[in-house]
């Protein structure tokens, strides 16, 4: 259990993590982690069975690792493309909790003087 955890979240979630800003910093689309997530846990499941000796082919021990590093790599994909829509566009967003944005409200316009 514990190599699973020292593998699969420390290790795979922290290559997941950056794998999601990579792709938020790149402008990718979402779909986008599914995929690379499918990879790193397969790498994980490798990694496990050649190490120390963990089933490869098991279905429960896969899944595991795909959800956990689907959340890493959502988690910091959302938290990166929150930040640089902010940070880049400041004038049209601003932050609207950890992993949104919303669209700046527009300032209360002065009244006109009147000229007499």
């Amino acid at each position: 259990m514990t190599v699973f955890l020292v593998m699969t979240v420390v290790l795979f979630g922290g290559a997941a993590a950056i794998m999601g800003q990579a792709l938020a910093r790149n402008w990718r689309p979402a779909w986008q982690i599914v995929l690379y997530a499918v990879l790193l846990a397969g790498a994980d499941r490798f990694l496990l069975y050649a190490l120390f000796g963990a089933e490869l082919l098991s279905p429960s021990g896969y899944a595991a690792a795909f959800v956990i590093l689907l959340a890493a790599a959502g988690a910091s994909y959302h938290l990166t493309q929150a930040a640089r829509m902010t940070a880049q566009y400041p004038w049209l967003y601003e932050r609207a909790g950890l992993f949104g944005w919303r669209e700046r409200r527009p300032m209360l316009e002065l009244p006109e003087a009147t000229a007499e």
